[in-house]
């Protein structure tokens, strides 16, 4: 079916240097908030009512078309009652796309269809990903300025956003929204889509360009430009949001059949000197802000590194095919840090971690701050390295203090001599004791393992593996809090 309006809506002339200036002369007015009036039949929707309605298949943007990708909209509602407007854009013009309550089935409590033209609240991308006969959704704009994506063979788990502001700030966290779309419709046998967005907040204003490239790895590539309307003195560039609610290394108190629970285990960072870090995730009892200063970073990411169904052993949610999400900056970012949010949870419903960079430099009030960078949702990095990594951390009692055991993986640590192995291992200010190497048959790699003194206070640990006085292991950094 051919998705057409009984009446077409008016088409203007559209370029990418439009969103642009649209950013940047919205910078310049004072902010208003995005339409959020329904009617209270969809005001009030409980959480399985809103979900009821659904966009029928049939009528998706393209379809019919015989053309490589096809779009599909979300409603408002209870949940999602911010107005998105939504354009395509063919052979230089934009049109909007129209709202028609017959796009949509409603559900029982729904009652009547919507008279009023009410927009929508976001979108998703189809592909034929996994096999050429059907197309899959790929990709997912929704709710403020979050997105999510996913490889071949992967459900959905961790999402990125566009902008944060004033993250873990006591004032409160500032939630700037993609306010517009422009789809550029894609040509028959294109690889990849252009979407661009209007992002806007009480502090800042942005253009977005997305790239979408879905495939094994599903790459964005992503140019953005922000217009702060004041000086921004925290702001989170390349954000990205996920779960973790407990693991091997973080138990505690946890009474749950599964082995783990996580959307992403561990934040790993390729920073401006050339190291190579891995710091896995933990859910702690308190607020935990961990900071890593860097020049000119290579690449950091939330990553799903447990790749096996033992791992997690829930045959619903499927951790194991969670995608890991990878930014890798186009051009020098200056200097800065990657900021690590670990947020208390009791239930693995909630996002309880955030990861971002954070300039050095405030973003100044009525310039302009561009940037480029590339978002790579799949299975792992996108340029696996020769070094060992750490694949898994446990930790138990031991005493009065801690044994932390790591598990090691790599094609470096094949037939090594063990006589000529040894980890290297520091903690601030705590013992180390018992460091023991040794091979790991049921991995094919090693084991690192040793005891820690802890106290009342948090406790800094670091690690790596060294083969014949040379360093074959990324180095892992962890922080054990009582």
């Amino acid at each position: 079916m051919v998705r057409s309006a009984a009446a077409a809506p008016a088409t203007q002339p559209f370029n990418a240097a439009q969103v642009r200036d649209l950013a940047r002369n919205l910078a310049a007015k004072p902010y208003a908030a995005p339409d959020s009036q329904l009617p209270d039949a969809l005001a009030k929707l409980d959480y399985d009512a809103y979900r009821a309605i659904r966009f029928l298949p049939d009528h998706a943007l393209w379809r019919g078309e015989n053309l490589p990708f096809q779009a599909q909209f979300f409603h408002r509602g209870s949940i999602y009652k911010d107005r998105v407007d939504i354009y395509e854009v063919s052979d230089g013009q934009a049109k909007p796309v129209a709202y028609r309550p017959e796009d949509f089935s409603f559900g029982p409590q729904v009652q009547a269809q919507p008279a009023a033209d009410l927009g929508f609240a976001g979108f998703r991308i189809h592909a034929p990903i996994n096999r050429p006969d059907y197309y899959d959704e790929v990709c997912v704009f929704l709710g403020a300025s979050y997105f999510r994506a996913v490889a071949k063979g992967e459900i959905y788990g961790l999402s990125a956003r566009g902008l944060s502001i004033d993250t873990g700030e006591t004032k409160g966290e500032e939630f700037p929204v993609f306010k517009a779309f422009w789809l550029e419709k894609p040509t028959p046998g294109a690889s990849a889509m252009v979407v661009h967005a209007l992002l806007d907040s009480k502090s800042a204003t942005g253009s977005y360009r997305f790239t979408i490239r879905p495939g094994e790895t599903t790459v964005f590539d992503v140019e953005a430009s922000l217009y702060p309307r004041v000086e921004i003195a925290h702001a989170g560039l390349a954000p990205m949001t996920s779960m973790f609610f407990f693991g091997p290394n973080d138990r505690k108190d946890v009474d749950d059949f599964r082995p783990a629970v996580h959307d992403s285990g561990g934040l790993a960072m390729f920073n401006g000197k050339g190291e190579q870090l891995w710091r896995p995730l933990s859910n702690p009892r308190d607020l935990q802000v961990s900071v890593f200063n860097d020049l000119n970073p290579h690449g950091f990411g939330l990553m799903q590194r447990e790749r096996t169904f033992a791992a997690y052993q829930d045959l619903e949610s499927h951790f194991e095919r969670r995608p890991s999400l990878w930014i890798e900056p186009i051009g020098d970012w200056g200097e800065g840090a990657v900021v690590l949010f670990e947020i208390p949870t009791n239930q693995e419903i909630h996002d309880n971690i955030a990861a971002f960079w954070r300039p050095k430099t405030p973003l100044a009030a009525k310039g302009e701050h561009n940037m480029t960078y590339r978002l790579h949702w799949g299975p792992d990095v996108p340029k696996p390295n020769t070094l060992a990594r750490f694949t898994r951390t446990g930790v138990a009692a031991r005493g009065e203090g801690r044994l932390f055991v790591l598990e090691l993986e790599g094609d470096v640590l094949k037939g090594l001599d063990p006589n000529a192995v040894k980890g290297v291992v520091s903690a601030a200010k705590s013992d180390v004791t018992n460091i023991v190497t040794q091979p790991n048959p049921e991995t094919q790699g090693w084991r690192l393992s040793f005891q820690c003194a802890v106290g009342d206070a948090p406790l800094e640990l670091r690690a790596e593996l060294v083969a014949n006085d040379k360093i074959v292991s990324e180095t892992w950094v962890y922080r054990w809090t009582p």
